[in-house]
């Protein structure tokens, strides 16, 4: 991390295997497309809006972990939440977990037309 960064606050990935896509971006590499596409908000934020075909794993929750185990490590992960910081927490975890390509929603479920 650069001293700009840390003084600044910029938020930066930790990992190569993570990309932060524009909401423009993102929404063209998952429509039409097979993807592994997640909501990390509450099951009750879910239920009110989530983008089409996406699963529910609560950032939350206690079995987060076993239930992204469930899902192929080697296969593009697309995540988000609802302004960001759930879905850039939870995608540094899946990097230590061994997944290799994670794109999160810069700007979250908010800044998604």
């Amino acid at each position: 991390m650069s001293i700009f960064s840390r003084l600044f606050g910029e938020k930066t990935p930790q990992s190569k295997a993570i990309k932060v896509l524009s909401p423009l971006h993102f929404k063209t590499k998952i429509t039409n497309n097979n993807v592994q596409l997640v909501d990390v908000r509450t099951l009750n934020e879910f239920n009110m809006q989530h983008i089409n075909k996406a699963i529910n794993i609560d950032f939350f929750s206690n079995n987060f972990q076993e239930k992204f185990n469930k899902l192929n490590k080697d296969q593009a992960v697309y995540i988000y939440c609802r302004s960001g910081g759930r879905s850039r927490k939870a995608s540094n975890k899946l990097a230590t977990l061994g997944f290799l390509e994670i794109y999160d929603l810069q700007g979250g479920l908010l800044n998604y037309k």
